[in-house]
């Protein structure tokens, strides 16, 4: 298993060791030693799935005031994955990393407490996986607009499928609520 950092530090890309042969393949998904070799501390508590068709795009979600950490993997189709550091104070606000995530590269991604969350998907079909830190809330759940032009990320797509309210969202400045930043984590 390889831990990879990104530009935003805490958000790791993970690559697994993956074992193949004709009967198909084998690989860890999560080992609680291993990620916290990589710094990776956390506890588990929920697990989500979800089924998007192409072009839809989910996002940019995150949980205030008890901050979800995700661990992301695709088990069929391919997305375009995007973490934003919305902490706060952070040296590092408003800055964005992506990575595609997919069925062929097995790739995970750890997106730590306090950064939001959101995708694009670029195949027919993507089933998504999320591990979860906390228990999911709606009235602790928020976004910000997918196309915060301060922001500035560049999706796949010039036409995505987006629900009332991600498109609605507020954008990073107007945002009543965020995360903070802390350096001492």
């Amino acid at each position: 298993m390889k831990f990879l950092e990104t530009e935003l530090p805490g958000v790791i890309i993970v690559e697994p060791a993956v074992f193949e042969d004709g009967r198909g393949f084998f690989m860890e998904t999560h080992h609680r030693d291993k990620f916290a070799d990589a710094g990776i501390t956390a506890t588990f508590v929920q697990d989500g799935h979800s089924l998007s068709n192409r072009h839809v795009l989910r996002g940019l979600h995150y949980q205030d005031p008890h901050p979800q950490g995700k661990l992301v993997r695709v088990t069929s189709g391919a997305i375009f994955d995007v973490v934003v550091d919305i902490r706060v104070g952070s040296p590092r606000f408003g800055q964005w990393v992506s990575v595609d995530l997919s069925e062929d590269n097995k790739r995970q991604i750890w997106v730590p407490p306090g950064f939001a969350h959101g995708y694009c998907v670029y195949s027919e079909t993507a089933n998504v996986i999320y591990k979860l830190t906390a228990v999911y809330s709606a009235g602790e759940s928020r976004s910000i607009r997918w196309n915060d032009p301060e922001i500035g990320i560049v999706w796949p797509t010039e036409d995505p499928i987006i629900s009332d309210a991600d498109d609605t969202a507020p954008l990073l400045r107007d945002s009543p609520t965020l995360p903070r930043f802390d350096e001492k984590k």
